[in-house]
């Protein structure tokens, strides 16, 4: 009874002993066995692993692709033309002793404020090499891969890999944008200027081929009108004649009708004639020819 007393107490605690010397490394990420804070171990492969219990302490480090958010900084490109840039970039771990030593207990916080200054100082010099239009079109994908590269060797120092670096935003300073807005304002203005005053000068152009096209169409048609009218006055003149020639007595008598509807219409004219005159001798004719 007391012998079974005794053992029972011996193999929990050998229990206890033999479970804490027992730990499970998960497929995403990388332990690191410390003793006293040195490093005695690196367990990479997933799975089961063991250590010295109340002697030695299990340190977790994530395997897998970490992001981390650039604090956005500021930067002046060869034309002086200041951008706010804001970017990320991804990480991982590639060397977990290596991590430790540089970090120390810190871990991923430490290590993320300390890539995060290797990548303002390698943004800020790279942009600051190149024009802001450089940043702004579709060059910007081998500035990025600049800033990683650049990144790199520094960043291996911390036992870290630099997968990628991204521009997320490149923004005038606020201080800039209302002076930019209106000088872009301006500049629209002037090409609205620019595009009124060649409208203009095109659309007088077209009014004055348009008036000159005019001119030129009613002098035609003036001139072929007379050149009508002439033929028209020649063939009449001819006709007259010919009728003349015909019957000189019927046309002495429908000249003096004529002669007579336009002197003795309606007004307030007065016409004074002697009776015997000459203009009346149709009239005064009972036959209806003139007097001899």
């Amino acid at each position: 009874m007391r012998k079974s007393t005794f053992l029972l107490p011996v193999l929990v605690i050998a229990v206890v002993v033999a479970l804490s010397s027992i730990f499970i490394v998960d497929e995403r990420e990388k332990a690191l066995v410390l003793q006293f804070g040195r490093v005695v171990s690196v367990k990479e492969d997933p799975g089961l692993a063991f250590k010295i219990p109340l002697i030695q302490e299990v340190v977790r480090y994530d395997d897998r692709i970490l992001s981390i958010d650039v604090q956005p900084l500021e930067v002046t490109p060869l034309d002086d033309r200041r951008l706010v840039v804001d970017a990320f970039a991804r990480y991982r771990i590639a060397n977990v002793e290596q991590f430790r030593q540089a970090v120390g207990v810190g871990g991923v916080p430490v290590a993320e404020d300390r890539l995060d200054r290797i990548l303002r100082a390698e943004t800020r010099e790279v942009l600051g090499s190149v024009s802001s239009k450089d940043i702004l079109s579709s060059d910007r994908a081998a500035l990025m891969l600049r800033i990683r590269n650049s990144a790199i060797a520094e960043a291996r120092a911390l036992g870290v890999d630099v997968i990628d670096v991204r521009l997320k935003a490149t923004d005038l300073p606020q201080a800039n944008l209302e002076a930019t807005f209106e000088r872009m304002k301006a500049e629209r203005e002037r090409e609205a200027t620019d595009e009124r005053a060649r409208g203009n000068e095109a659309a007088q152009r077209v009014r004055a081929q348009a008036d000159r096209t005019v001119v030129e169409l009613v002098s035609e048609a003036r001139r072929e009108a007379e050149i009508i009218r002439g033929e028209a006055d020649a063939q009449r003149n001819a006709i007259f004649a010919e009728a003349f020639g015909k019957d000189p007595d019927f046309f002495e008598f429908y000249r003096s009708l004529s002669a007579y509807e336009r002197a003795l219409t309606g007004g307030n004219s007065s016409l004074v004639l002697s009776p015997d005159s000459e203009f009346f001798n149709y009239l005064g004719s009972s036959t209806g020819r003139q007097a001899r």
